[in-house]
Formats: C-alpha cells, sequence, structure tokens
C-alpha cells in the first residue's frame, strides 16, 4: 500500500499475502526508506530479501521492480542514486537466485523522466504512468505488449516561467512541506492506511 516502510509491508503484509496462495504477487518496497537520510539499505535489503522468499513459498510468481532514476527528473536527488542503484543490484540478484520471480526494469526507461507520467506529489505515478508500468509487467510475464511502453509521450507545449514557479510553490506548500513534517516527527503517509483489496476476490472490471 502507498506510503509503506518494508518494516510495515514485512510485518503487516507479507504473511497474509502469502496466505492467499496467489499465483501472482507484486512486491514494492523499500523506496520509501530509501527517501530517508540515513536509511539503513542493510536493513531493507534483509526485510525485502526475506518478504519475496516469503511470497516465493507457496510456487507463485512474484513481481518486483526497479527503481526509476530520479537524478533525470528531480532537482537535488543526487544523493538517492547510490542506495537506488544498490537496491537496484539487489533486485536483480533475487532474480537470478530464484526463478520463479520477475523484476521488472523501470530504471533504464527514459520515459519516466517525463514530468507528465507522474502525479502532483512528483513521487507516485499518475495514470498514464501506471498504465506503462501495468503494461511492463505483462511484457516482463511473456504477454504480448498492447503498446510500447518505453516510447517518448509526444512532444509538449513548453511551459512558461511563471507557470513552472507556481506549479514549483504549490509542490513546496501541498507536499514536499508536509513530506519534511513527517520525516522530523518519526511518521509515514501509509501509516493507518488501509488496504483498498484486504481479501484476494475477483476482479470485476
Amino acid at each position: 500500500m502507498r506510503g509503506k516502510l518494508i518494516g510495515q509491508i514485512h510485518d503487516e503484509q507479507i504473511d497474509t499475502a502469502a496466505a492467499m496462495g496467489a499465483e501472482l504477487v507484486t512486491l514494492a518496497g523499500g523506496l520509501n526508506d530509501v527517501l530517508r537520510p540515513g536509511c539503513d539499505v542493510d536493513q531493507v535489503e534483509d526485510l525485502l530479501g526475506r518478504s519475496a522468499e516469503r511470497l516465493l513459498v507457496g510456487g507463485g510468481t512474484v513481481v518486483m521492480f526497479t527503481s526509476t532514476d530520479p537524478t533525470r527528473r528531480l532537482g537535488g536527488s543526487a544523493r538517492l542514486l547510490p542506495p537506488i542503484l544498490r537496491m537496484k543490484a539487489f533486485v536483480e540478484g533475487l532474480a537470478k537466485a530464484h526463478p520463479n520471480l520477475v523484476v521488472v526494469d523501470l530504471y533504464s526507461a527514459p520515459c519516466f523522466d517525463d514530468r507528465r507520467l507522474w502525479d502532483e506529489d512528483r513521487l507516485h505515478l499518475s495514470p498514464e504512468g501506471h498504465r506503462r508500468v501495468a503494461t511492463a509487467v505483462l511484457e516482463a510475464l511473456g504477454r504480448p505488449a498492447t503498446f510500447d511502453w518505453r516510447a517518448p509521450l509526444p512532444t509538449a507545449e513548453p511551459r512558461g516561467r511563471s507557470a513552472k514557479l507556481r506549479s514549483d510553490l504549490r509542490w513546496l506548500r501541498i507536499h514536499l512541506g508536509p513530506w519534511i513534517g513527517r520525516r522530523l516527527t518519526g511518521r509515514s503517509s501509509g501509516d493507518g492506511r488501509a488496504p483498498k483489496r484486504a481479501e484476494l476476490l475477483p476482479y470485476e472490471g
């Protein structure tokens, strides 16, 4: 669930997910931890690895992800690159060790440099971003893709300085400020967040 740290995912979700006996499980975790200064990457890798192995016990397929490269779209994010690359190598190593573990490589897809693939908070995907990741998952599972999810979006109209400034100020006020406040108080945006679909049920879409 959005905003959860890997410790919360491991402690609150993994056993429940494993007990469902699903044929396919996605596991995306660790990035919220890496965003925090002073993150213990060793601990993140340990919990992420244990979570993946617990899900694999049932014999189903587990899908994991590499992070996109934030340095190409977010100023001041260079400090995040070393732990992100380390996590990328760790996840890829898990896939080599476990035939039923599939990795979706988002890091090598420059299309995610486009701000239109991201929500207003600049951390979570927009609807188009989600559509592309969903197609990337299908492709990684060996299913035919309906379009090239790596393809760049059509060229956008350039934004003027005033529009960019307004957008940046809104982001600072609505998203970055509260994010910093949560870091200072030891909270996560995932605290208390309930699952949208807590049971394994048919999808009626």
